[in-house]
């Protein structure tokens, strides 16, 4: 098997790694294999794994949907279109195309064959997942492991848009961030953009980048993201799907630095009144300070040095704490981001329920909302949404339901 480097899909600055084959050993072919190889494609080598990914594979979907779509959702019938991974830079401090790189993962040589390619999102970013052989020191790795287990591949991420600055210089991948090659709307705004947000849960909502700034930003104004115990300060699906959270939290790095760094802001105060602790109320100042539940003086030491009351907040007192009005009022006026309940069912990143919604509605002559192939006109998308998820529907929408429920 060969491979045209020119057909590779490498980046700039990529380091190659020439390795002389003494000796091929035969595996047993996996399980679940979601690309099948035929003897026309051995002719003409391999090809890289941008070119034989489609929407489906790297997802968080079973591998049998995987292979039924596979045929489908093939380069040649999308056109030219390539799968492309997105990682957040640290040196850029953007959004940027990412190359897939792979390692030993004992003595972290590059220089590394796999005994086959990575087929999801689990095999790439869980350790010990694909077997391989270190062609650095193949010896040294059998020594470090005394033949207990096989030799294991590391793969991590770097930046495809900025000269490389070492084998250390790695970016943080971003996979709910991906290409739209089956051209799904956002579940806001109803457009269909490139790439998009895919939040993680069993429905795959899509939702476009510049909707799920609104939606970080809207949420970090009225400061209602999730302290989660096991993601950090985080969100759901907007739709308001279970186990929607977002696991990695530099998807948040879409945000602008200063919104970036009140979210940081945000979330270590969180953790800090999570933790029993208390925050210095004194302005500009906000020192997070954690001392025994009973201590009622608290002295913000390591920061402005004010001596405050923990029960109220103000000045250290002796006596009774007065109640007082900080004039702080909390409103969600400005806050722009809602969803759309008819576009929750259309915006999945499952084609199936994609074909099945065209298939068994019609579009409301009306609002041209989708709605079910009977005698009633308002649909069910609309009424179950505006019943569990009033507060995301805008007074627009509302409007809508009432005029079509009208006519």
């Amino acid at each position: 098997m060969s491979a045209i480097i020119n057909e590779c899909d490498l980046g700039q600055r990529s380091i190659l790694h020439a390795v002389k084959v003494k000796s091929r050993s035969v595996l047993a072919k996996p399980r679940h294999s979601f690309i099948d190889e035929d003897d026309e494609d051995d002719k003409h080598g391999s090809k890289p794994l941008c070119e034989i990914l489609n929407d489906t594979m790297f997802s968080n979907e079973d591998s049998s949907k995987n292979s039924s779509n596979a045929e489908d959702d093939s380069p040649t019938k999308k056109g030219n279109k390539k799968v492309h991974f997105y990682v957040f830079c640290p040196t850029c401090k953007a959004l940027k195309h990412g190359k897939l790189r792979v390692r030993c993962h004992f003595c972290k040589s590059g220089a590394f064959t796999v005994h086959s390619d990575p087929q999801n999102w689990n095999a790439v970013l869980s350790p010990k997942q694909i077997t391989g052989l270190c062609e650095n020191s193949p010896e040294l790795c059998a020594d470090l492991l005394n033949n207990r287990e096989p030799t294991f591949a590391e793969f991590y991420f770097k930046c495809s848009e900025h000269t490389s600055l070492g084998e250390q210089d790695e970016a943080v991948p971003l996979y709910l961030i991906r290409p739209n090659l089956s051209d799904i709307p956002c579940l806001a705004c109803g457009d269909v953009s490139d790439p998009v947000f895919v939040f993680p849960c069993p429905e795959g909502h899509v939702t476009c980048l510049d909707c799920f700034r609104q939606y970080c930003i809207t949420k970090l104004s009225e400061r209602q993201f999730w302290q989660h115990p096991e993601y950090g300060y985080t969100l759901a699906c907007p739709a308001g799907c279970a186990d929607s959270f977002i696991k990695e939290i530099h998807h948040f790095r879409l945000l602008t630095n200063n919104q970036y760094a009140q979210y940081q802001r945000f979330g270590t105060e969180e953790f800090v009144l999570r933790s029993g602790g208390v925050l210095c109320p004194q302005p500009g100042c906000g020192m997070g300070i954690l001392a025994d539940p009973d201590c009622t003086k608290i002295t913000c030491i390591n920061g402005c040095g004010y001596v405050f009351c923990r029960n109220c907040l103000q000045g250290y007192h002796i006596g009774d704490c007065e109640t007082v009005d900080n004039g702080f009022k909390d409103s969600g006026e400005g806050c722009s981001y809602s969803v759309d309940p008819a576009r929750v069912a259309e915006a999945r990143w499952d084609e199936a329920s994609k074909v099945a919604i065209k298939v068994l509605t019609k579009p409301c002559p009306k609002c041209r909302t989708p709605t079910e192939r009977d005698d009633t006109t308002m649909n069910e998308f609309e009424t179950s949404a505006l019943k569990q998820h009033p507060q995301h529907v805008s007074a627009v929408e509302a409007n809508t339901i009432e005029s079509t429920d009208q006519y």
